[in-house]
């Protein structure tokens, strides 16, 4: 007789090796005091250091409940809700900050989600692995393998990621919400780099900080 174990529920922001950079790049974004919100938040810890560092009035959403009871043990208030479900029960321009770190890929509708972000925050920060790397395009050419990022420990079939996307594909993606990029940083090698030339064929990932278009902003200057 065969035996299988449990399942979970999919979680949100599985980890990355790269997480600890990223996290780092997002909390010098992020002024004193602010009021964020991450999605995706994990066991809780950058929300952790935002408040411990930063002062900041913190909120994390989490699926797991392994996760959940990590955030609690912390004492990072969070709740449990499902981003492909929508963020309708937060009030629009409730936060400063809203964060989403390596979740992008793994929603079933990321317009819809990065939308959302730009409606309840006045800035989102969000990072996406980048499948436009060159060992991901070499490995395509040369052994016809599936896309899997360097930025992350996944192989095709144990990877929670719905949607495979390259830097370019976000930048597209940003003018669909109607955002506007405030500021791109590659991650090459270990470092955080902005206007790094050719990003999209040597960054494992990347980080983006992001607003909402405004009508003044698209105005002709006098």
């Amino acid at each position: 007789m065969s035996t299988s174990r449990p399942k979970e529920k999919r979680r949100y922001k599985m980890p990355s090796p790269s997480a600890a950079l990223t996290d780092r790049v997002i909390m010098e974004h992020i002024d004193e005091g602010s009021r964020v919100l991450d999605l995706g938040c994990g066991d809780g810890l950058l929300l952790s250091e935002l408040r411990r560092i930063k002062s900041a009035e913190i909120l994390g959403v989490e699926m797991s409940r392994r996760a959940m009871i990590q955030c609690m043990t912390a004492g990072v208030p969070v709740i449990q809700a499902d981003l492909d479900l929508g963020l309708e029960d937060f009030p629009s321009q409730s936060f400063d900050f809203a964060v989403l770190s390596q979740t992008l890929q793994q929603v079933r509708h990321p317009h819809v989600i990065l939308e959302e972000m730009l409606r309840v925050a006045n800035r989102a920060l969000v990072v996406v692995p980048n499948f436009g790397h060159w060992r991901v395009r070499w490995n395509q050419l040369l052994w016809g393998r599936a896309p899997v990022s360097s930025s992350e420990r996944y192989q095709w079939y144990n990877t929670p990621n719905l949607h495979l996307m390259s830097m370019p594909d976000f930048r597209d993606l940003v003018d669909v919400v109607e955002g506007r990029i405030v500021k791109e940083l590659a991650i090459i090698r270990g470092r955080a780099v902005e206007q790094a030339w050719a990003a999209n064929v040597r960054a494992d990932s990347a980080v983006y900080i992001l607003e909402r278009k405004s009508a003044d902003a698209d105005a002709p200057l006098p």
